[in-house]
């Protein structure tokens, strides 16, 4: 199935005039929230308004087959994304507001697939089907087969489609190596039957990929050379299935991998995979990615009695799991027990800590105390998965009805536009320099001034 270009694109001589060469890493957007899993990019020139029906300051629109909650990925003017395409297509998808944990019976024949779009046109430069078959796992109503966002370095892509593989290709489409881990269990602790899909998505960091893998049983963390596919290290982990993507984060010239986690959160040396700090606690359901700045590494998690936002300095060590009724310790400088976020990772943005909630509740605090700067609501009723990116001041949040809420970072509430897509949207929204990208169910728009 060919992906077909809706509408022309434009190329904008500003754009043609940045050679990609002197795009350094931190203005890419690597992996699943951008560089460092940050959600944003300052300095991009993004219009300040778009309409998606009279496709005012929108380049292009193309149809994606298949389906996929996956983010899409740039790095200089390549965009890549994945999808499961099979016969049956969306059956059994279903968004809003509900709490059923019942598996999809999907037994279809998929193919999963990895596109290289030119960011600038729409047009595909290659398409790769790395695998073919039934799925060894069955997923969530609000799910697809294709969850996990792509990491790239300039050099290589990393496909992760959970018991369907780890796929490792060129930028020119050339599959360099692949590992197969078996049947991951990506379900619910407490019903095993409820298969709900992989979704942690691999990070490439220093020539290294590294992914974390909480299953039912069997748990680990590990990292690969990125070039050949070799095993660096492999670390056990005592966790429940998440669906969480790994960070990193640098102390005393030193680099870690952070990871959430319930019964087992913590960091580990990204050279020997060594477990530096831990601690348990949270919801037992962790979805949402650490963030990193000031010195620290915000978590949050919800699901169960706790749903806790933790503030973990990058000096940590030894079991800093909080004591009942304890906020702070050696390892953390401060916690909220209850205010996490199930499903969103968290916004660090302009010394603010901006967490989105289910509900479209919108919670800021102050990130080096926890003190809340405000709390507001956006939307009426409406369920919210997509977690929030931020560029020139101002936040990108997106509701799964499709609708583009941006506010301002200021120090109150103030809303600046509501642009509906009128599209199912589960998906964090991509940034590069002129350019802004949404995934919906059906489409991929470049949102970028004309």
């Amino acid at each position: 199935m060919k992906i077909g270009l809706a509408l022309p694109a434009f190329v904008f001589l500003s754009l043609s005039m940045i050679s990609p060469a002197q795009i350094k890493p931190e203005r890419q957007w690597p992996g699943y929230r951008g560089y460092l899993a940050s959600g944003v990019l300052d300095n991009a020139g993004l219009p300040e308004t778009f309409d998606f029906q009279k496709m005012q300051n929108v380049r292009w629109k193309i149809n994606i087959p298949g389906m996929g909650i996956s983010s899409p990925v740039i790095w200089d003017d390549k965009l890549f994304i994945t999808t499961a395409v099979s016969g049956g297509d969306k059956t059994g998808f279903r968004p809003g507001l509900y709490g059923d944990v019942t598996p999809v019976n999907d037994a279809s024949v998929h193919e999963w697939k990895v596109y290289c779009i030119d960011k600038t046109s729409g047009k595909v430069i290659w398409e790769r089907t790395s695998c073919k078959g039934i799925p060894k796992i069955k997923r969530h109503p609000k799910s697809t087969h294709a969850n996990a966002t792509v990491a790239t370095d300039g050099k290589h892509v990393v496909a992760f489609f959970g018991s369907e593989g780890l796929y490792c290709y060129d930028v020119s489409g050339k599959l360099l190596w692949q590992k197969d881990f078996g049947v991951l269990k990506s379900v619910f602790f407490s019903m095993p039957g409820a298969g709900w899909e992989f979704a942690s998505s691999p990070i490439i960091h220093n020539g290294v990929v590294v992914i974390q893998c909480d299953v039912l049983e069997n748990s680990f963390l590990a990292a690969y050379d990125v070039k050949t596919g070799k095993e660096l290290w492999k670390t056990q982990r005592d966790e429940y299935p998440g669906w969480c993507t790994p960070n990193i984060y640098t102390w005393n010239g030193k680099t870690y991998v952070c990871v959430n986690g319930y019964k087992h959160r913590g960091g580990y040396d990204f050279t020997t995979g060594k477990e530096i700090w831990k601690m348990s606690g949270g919801g037992d359901i962790q979805i949402p990615t650490p963030v990193v700045g000031n010195n620290l590494v915000y978590f949050n998690s919800a699901h169960g009695k706790s749903s806790p936002i933790i503030a973990v300095r990058t000096d940590a060590s030894g079991d800093i799991t909080l004591k009942e009724d304890e906020t702070s310790n050696k390892g953390v400088l401060w916690s909220i027990p209850r205010g996490g976020s199930y499903m969103h990772t968290m916004l660090l943005y302009r010394n603010k800590l901006y967490n989105v909630n289910w509900n479209g509740t919108i919670n800021c605090l102050d990130p080096l105390t926890g003190k809340e700067i405000y709390n507001a609501k956006l939307g009426a009723s409406k369920s919210f998965i997509a977690s929030p990116v931020a560029s020139d001041g101002r936040i990108y949040i997106v509701d799964e009805e499709g609708t583009v809420y941006i506010i301002s970072d200021e120090p109150s509430f103030r809303q600046l536009a509501e642009i509906p897509m009128n599209d199912i949207c589960l998906t964090a929204p991509a940034i590069t320099d002129g350019m802004i990208f949404f995934r919906t169910q059906n489409y991929l728009y470049a949102v970028g001034k004309q």
